[in-house]
């Protein structure tokens, strides 16, 4: 990218250390925050500039990044006193790739309308190897003039960039996309462990079913880790449960009943009951195992 922006990242943990570094390595000139500086360290090694608050990091960018752990996170940085509605610069861009509620979306795009700020709503697929290879899905909602504006910074941490509609729809499409990967979680965990308990060895069936009409991304991808016993995150069982949350209280608002999301739910209950809610969401193999 030719032209050097001013671009504050706001989240600089498993994905966003990531995505800033890309942004960094592109040469902008990057603005950090975060809880735990420990966790920005990396990017302040390599020319990022540390601020101490949220709306510090908005005062100094064009474009203002979030990429948060919970929809109370964002709601307190965006609207707390002293953070990003309040502080970001007129004609600033405020881009929110934190998984969160279409609602909270939609309030933060009138509350920047109304400051003469642009807003969109841009979460994320792809977890912590999608974020380190640059080849996220983002899935934004907003303005098409806003989004024609981001798009040069969402090509450095992604492939698959789309605009989904107005405010709110870029969270609508990750939630579809959360009901997807979750309910496929039950399924390949529990073949694999209906393969063990039939006798078989489960990543010898792992082989035989990951390549046909059964396989998915996370058969591929996190069953191996979870048949080794790693369930390092790369995306929290604690923020799955969370994204099943903000789906289940959407779907409520349109009055649609997820039966398979509600039993998906149930089972990461279970898991987060075990004490393992800092796990990798491969984890809910681990339930099965127990069970």
């Amino acid at each position: 990218m030719s032209t050097s922006l001013a671009i504050g990242f706001i989240g600089t943990g498993v994905m966003g250390r990531s995505m800033a570094s890309h942004l960094l390595k592109a040469g902008h000139v990057v603005h950090v925050y975060n809880r735990t500086r420990e966790k920005a360290q990396s990017l302040l090694d390599a020319g990022a500039h540390w601020h101490d608050t949220a709306g510090a990091v908005a005062a100094a960018a064009d474009v203002v990044i979030t990429m948060l752990g919970f929809p109370t996170d964002v709601e307190a940085t965006y609207f707390g006193a002293g953070g990003v509605i309040e502080k970001a610069r007129p004609g600033a861009l405020l881009i929110d790739m934190t998984t969160s509620s279409p609602l909270l979306a939609r309030r933060i795009a009138e509350a920047a309308a109304h400051r003469g700020i642009s807003a969109l709503d841009a979460p994320v697929s792809g977890g912590d190897i999608g974020a380190r290879e640059a080849r996220l899905v983002i899935m934004v909602g907003g303005e098409g003039a806003a989004f024609e504006r981001a798009k040069p910074v969402f090509e450095l941490m992604g492939k698959n960039i789309a605009l989904l509609g107005g405010a709110g729809a870029g969270q609508h499409c990750k939630m579809a996309n959360q009901i997807s990967v979750a309910v496929g979680m039950v399924a390949w965990c529990e073949a694999l462990a209906y393969a063990q308990k039939a006798g078989l060895d489960p990543a010898a069936v792992h082989q035989s079913i990951s390549g046909g009409a059964a396989g998915s991304w996370a058969l591929t991808t996190l069953a191996p880790r979870a048949l080794s016993g790693d369930y390092a995150p790369g995306f929290y069982v604690k923020h799955i449960l969370k994204d099943m949350r903000i789906a289940l209280e959407s779907a409520a608002e349109l009055n649609l009943e997820l039966p398979g999301l509600a039993v998906a739910k149930g089972l990461y209950d279970r898991v987060a009951a075990h004490g393992w809610e800092e796990c990798g969401t491969q984890a809910l193999y681990r339930l099965y195992l127990a069970l």
